[in-house]
């Protein structure tokens, strides 16, 4: 489906902890944020991300990109190899190349360890923390209020002032990390210093005072500082002057348009991307606010008009299939929506959404084929709600109740519910023939929510 919204639940990370890895600042405390997914978007950034991560080692192999439904400019690592990357950081950068130096960048977080050694740094600060509140303490007991004061809050200065300091080595060390990277693979650094100027424009509009701003205070170095330093680095490498890919940054000026389409108010597209302009990336953002807008056929107008260019571009006709079926034409959505499957190899999300329209058209004709689509999609990507759900509808409109139970118990457990994937799996247990694959899925969703509920009654 075209980004597929996904509520997660909070990143398991501390507020200081995210402001030491995250790349840039102004961070919002980890909380519940959702999740895009939409199959062209994914396959843009993990192509650009690809020759990063080979170029780091093989011990961020596998590295994923994920994508939050957020307008800050930020990115963070938080454990795992998962680089969460925010909308608003799409929507922002002017090419690929920039996005490129921000990936380089949290590699260098994920390969310097930082995640693990942030203990490190939290424990220093918390040890000057700790002895200034039992030297103040003695202090005030022994009649120096004020003088028991003052050891209380230089010592708290003096922890933070420990822990940023150690916040913005990690920051440096990944930046000099980055450069590496893509020196490594032959990919130009101009995006990067290009990013960080950026970035320090930002931080003059946001402070009243940046001139100011004390360098010293801060979790990260000063934007000028890193943009300086690092085109220094840059324009040593041999990849200063390499260009970008025309066909990716194309694709990347699909996406972005896209997303900005999907996430920015509808009035806000129409003014980035004005009825005047007949580019791609235009039609295909105006397509999505007059979707949302609720005009399905001003939507099919710029959708028809990216397939007279190419009528066979996977990515145009699922737009146009779900476009077709959330304005209450499912039947008229399968085709559209069955080639872009076929043309995409089955992408189980695009799977998922032929899946919903098959069932959608109250067909019974077409459950079988909804079921096998729907299957193959979380065998390939088993972290789909939406799909789910929708095979569960599929197993119940035939009687399977035990793989209905399943199906839902996987949703809620990827939803964050333990209580509910609990009772369903149960459920599933019960008439699913055990050793079988789908009783062992079962099986697993009912230890870890068990785990996940004794967890959460502890704390």
């Amino acid at each position: 489906m075209a980004f597929l919204r996904m509520i997660i639940r909070p990143v398991m990370l501390r507020a200081p902890m995210l402001v030491a890895v995250t790349m840039l600042v102004a961070v919002q405390p980890a909380s519940a944020q959702s999740v895009l997914r939409d199959a062209e978007t994914e396959a843009v950034l993990a192509d650009l991300a690809r020759p990063v991560i080979a170029a780091a080692g093989p011990e961020v192999a596998g590295t994923k990109l994920v994508l939050l439904q957020d307008k800050e400019i930020n990115a963070f690592v938080a454990g795992g190899q998962v680089i969460y990357i925010h909308s608003g950081l799409i929507t922002a950068a002017d090419n690929v190349n920039q996005v490129q130096g921000v990936v380089a960048h949290e590699l260098g977080h994920i390969t310097g360890g930082h995640i693990v050694r942030f203990s490190e740094g939290a424990k220093a600060a918390s040890s000057i923390s700790i002895l200034s509140l039992l030297l103040g303490a003695a202090a005030m007991a022994a009649g120096g209020a004020e003088a028991g004061m003052g050891i209380l809050s230089a010592g708290q200065q003096a922890a933070m002032s420990k822990f940023l300091s150690f916040s913005r080595t990690q920051e440096s060390s990944a930046d000099a990390a980055g450069a590496t990277f893509l020196g490594k693979a032959g990919i130009s650094g101009k995006g990067s210093v290009a990013f960080f100027q950026k970035l320090r424009q930002q931080e003059y509009r946001l402070s009243s005072s940046y001139a100011n701003t004390d360098p010293y205070a801060q979790t990260h170095p000063m934007s000028a500082d890193r943009a300086e330093m690092l085109e220094a680095v840059y324009k040593r490498s041999a990849a200063w002057d390499a260009k970008t890919d025309p066909a990716l940054e194309a694709r990347f000026q699909r996406i972005k348009a896209k997303l900005a389409g999907y996430v920015d108010d509808p009035t806000t597209t129409m003014r980035k991307y004005p009825l005047t302009d007949n580019s791609v990336p235009a039609h295909y953002a105006r397509a999505y606010a007059w979707h949302k807008s609720k005009f399905p056929d001003r939507a099919l107008t710029e959708v028809d008009a990216l397939l007279a260019a190419a009528p066979h571009d996977p990515y145009f006709l699922e737009l146009k299939g779900q476009v077709l079926l959330e304005s209450g034409k499912p039947a008229e959505a399968i085709a559209p929506l069955r080639e872009a499957v076929q043309r995409t190899s089955s992408a189980p999300l695009i799977a998922s959404t032929l899946g919903h329209a098959l069932i959608a058209s109250e067909d019974p004709k077409n459950f079988v084929e909804a079921q096998k689509v729907l299957r193959t999609s979380v065998q390939r990507d088993e972290d789909n709600p939406f799909a789910w759900y929708q095979l569960g509808i599929v197993y119940a409109q035939e009687g399977d109740l035990a793989r209905a139970s399943l199906a839902t118990a996987m949703r809620y457990s990827l939803q964050g519910n333990p209580r509910m994937a609990l009772g369903q799996a149960e459920t599933a247990l019960r008439g699913i023939p055990q050793g079988t694959p789908d009783y062992l899925r079962a099986e697993d969703i009912a230890v870890a929510s068990r785990s996940e509920l004794a967890s959460a009654k502890k704390r």
